[in-house]
Parts: C-alpha cells; sequence; structure tokens
C-alpha cells in the first residue's frame, strides 16, 4: 500500500509540473504576422526562425501566420494581425500598394519586430527605413565576436541581465547612418573583437539592438539571427520572444 501511495504521489508530481510547464504565458492571444520575402540574399536560417517563433507560440499563445507572398500585404488580410515579425526579407518586394496597406496597418497602433536582415530590406521605402531604425551598408566575414550591453531598461534585455557582454557567431550589420541618432540603443558591437581585412564595416560607435515606441506604434530591431543557431540559442530565443510581447503591448 505504502509503494502504491508513493507511485500515486509520483503520477501527480510529475502531471503537475508538465501541466505548469504547458500553461500559457498569456490568456488573451496574439496573432502575429512572420514575414519573409526574398529578393535579395536568402539566410538558410529563416527556416530555423519560423521553427522557433512555432515552438514559442504555445505557451505564449501566439497565432503565427508566416508568409512570402508580398500580395497578401492589404488592409483585409493585415487587419487581423497585432505584430509584424520581418524574419531576413531582403531586397525590394513590396510594391506601392502593399506599402500603403502596411504605413495605414502599423499606424493604427501596431508592433513591428525586425530581426536581422530586416535592416537589408526595402531601401527606397522611407516609413520602412523609419521603422526599422537603420539600413544595412555592409559586414565583416561572420564570425564570433562580443556584443556589449549598454542597458537593460526594455523586456528583450531580461535575459542578458548581468552581463556585461555576450560573445557568439553571428553576421555583425554595420548601417548607413548610426541608429542611435533616432533610437534607443540597447547594445552595440564591441569592434575590437571584429577580425577583417579592411575597415569598410567599422562604425566606432556601433550600434546593433535598438527600439521606438512613437506615435502608437512599438518597433524593435535585433542584428541576431544570420545563423541556425541564433534561434537555438535559449538566451536570443527569450530576448526575441519579450521583443514580440512588447511590440504587441502585452509588457512594458
Amino acid at each position: 500500500m505504502k509503494n502504491l501511495l508513493l507511485l500515486l504521489l509520483a503520477f501527480l508530481m510529475i502531471n503537475i509540473t508538465s501541466n505548469a510547464q504547458k500553461k500559457q504565458e498569456f490568456e488573451k492571444s496574439i496573432n502575429i504576422l512572420v514575414f519573409s520575402k526574398t529578393s535579395g540574399f536568402r539566410h538558410a536560417s529563416i527556416s530555423s526562425g519560423i521553427k522557433m517563433l512555432s515552438d514559442q507560440s504555445k505557451k505564449q499563445n501566439w497565432v503565427i501566420t508566416a508568409t512570402e507572398d508580398a500580395s497578401l500585404l492589404r488592409d483585409d488580410f493585415l487587419a487581423r494581425f497585432d505584430v509584424a515579425v520581418f524574419l531576413n526579407p531582403t531586397g525590394d518586394a513590396i510594391c506601392d500598394a502593399g506599402q500603403a496597406a502596411f504605413e495605414k496597418f502599423m499606424k493604427s497602433g501596431k508592433g513591428f519586430v525586425g530581426i536581422h536582415a530586416a535592416a537589408d530590406f526595402e531601401y527606397e521605402w522611407e516609413f520602412y527605413g523609419n521603422l526599422v531604425g537603420g539600413y544595412f551598408l555592409t559586414h565583416p566575414p561572420a564570425q564570433k565576436a562580443t556584443v556589449i550591453f549598454e542597458n537593460f531598461d526594455h523586456p528583450a534585455m531580461k535575459p542578458f541581465e548581468g552581463m556585461k557582454t555576450y560573445t557568439t557567431f553571428d553576421e555583425w550589420y554595420s548601417f548607413k547612418e548610426n541608429p542611435r541618432t533616432h533610437a534607443n540603443v540597447l547594445a552595440r558591437l564591441d569592434e575590437s573583437t571584429i577580425k577583417a581585412k579592411d575597415d569598410k564595416w567599422e562604425m566606432d560607435d556601433h550600434p546593433l539592438i535598438w527600439w521606438n515606441d512613437k506615435d502608437g506604434i512599438r518597433s524593435f530591431y535585433t542584428v541576431f539571427g544570420h545563423t541556425h543557431e541564433a534561434f537555438q540559442d535559449k538566451l536570443i530565443i527569450e530576448h526575441i520572444k519579450n521583443a514580440i510581447n512588447w511590440a504587441a503591448k502585452r509588457i512594458d
């Protein structure tokens, strides 16, 4: 009898733990558009990014729609979403009608998260440039380098709390203009940790992660996401997850 009671107790504890792990962090769902159309360089890591977001969706109570069909970007389609995540899109992929619809969507108070190559996209679209916060210029060879954290006053920085720096492998973008002039910078590159044959990528002050909250629009950009491994890194997963929930105005 004693052994049976112990087995029953163990069974109950396993089920309680399992249910706790499955419990959603938010009762109300949000709808997320993941857009990854490429008309330039295509990152192989797009598939890993979509998988990561899908893996997070159940606990976060996210309803994800992933597409590369830019023709869908019209009022009726966009109206269903709370946040747009631009996951490594490149080139010029959205027509004038799509751009107008997306601007209207964002100006209705929606959120935006740009991941890595979101900065290498739609260079002639002024609204988008202001939204993402900076356009890609160049990069040194992808390599292990160190990110310096500047402050933690944003939910996306919570996984890095207590860390002055983080060293990882990625592709470290430089930008045509320094985002610091118009965005709230959270982290920058330690350029002394980069090995490259030339200095064309150098910015001296080299922001990598930033955010804005203007006119009811929350926007966030992170340089992480060049590799499959970036979307398997627990800290970066938490970083992007919190950025999305912040953009959706779930957390402040």
